[in-house]
């Protein structure tokens, strides 16, 4: 329901920003490949793939971002990162604090649901 994609966008963003960090910290120090950067994360495996995980323009800047992953060499791709890195910090704060708003809302409006089937049934 709606509860469950507001979950999932704030755990896509989630794992899009840690994975980001994960890829900044690699070009500056190592250089694994960035599919098995993606392995711990379950969305960002899915986005690698290009399979869509978000619809709409989460879904659109998910591909750009991928698009443009891998597409320069390692000083552009860190700058690029960088620049994505508050974009991707200010939707993940967002969409976490918008479910956490509407998860309690949810479970009041279905509590008070539950109260007043049992006086109808009473």
């Amino acid at each position: 329901m709606l509860s469950g994609e507001k979950k999932k966008r704030a755990a896509v963003f989630g794992e899009l920003y840690e994975y980001n960090e994960q890829l900044l910290l690699n070009l500056k120090f190592g250089r694994e490949d960035m599919k098995e950067l993606a392995k711990p994360f379950r969305f960002v495996s899915d986005v690698l793939e290009g399979k869509q995980v978000l619809a709409g323009e989460d879904g659109e800047f998910i591909a750009a971002y991928v698009h443009n992953l891998g597409a320069t060499d390692a000083l552009s791709q860190i700058d690029y990162l960088n620049e994505r890195k508050a974009y991707l910090r200010k939707h993940r704060d967002e969409s976490l604090a918008d479910y956490k708003k509407y998860r309690s809302l949810y479970v009041r409006v279905f509590f008070m649901l539950g109260v007043l089937t049992a006086v109808l049934l009473a």
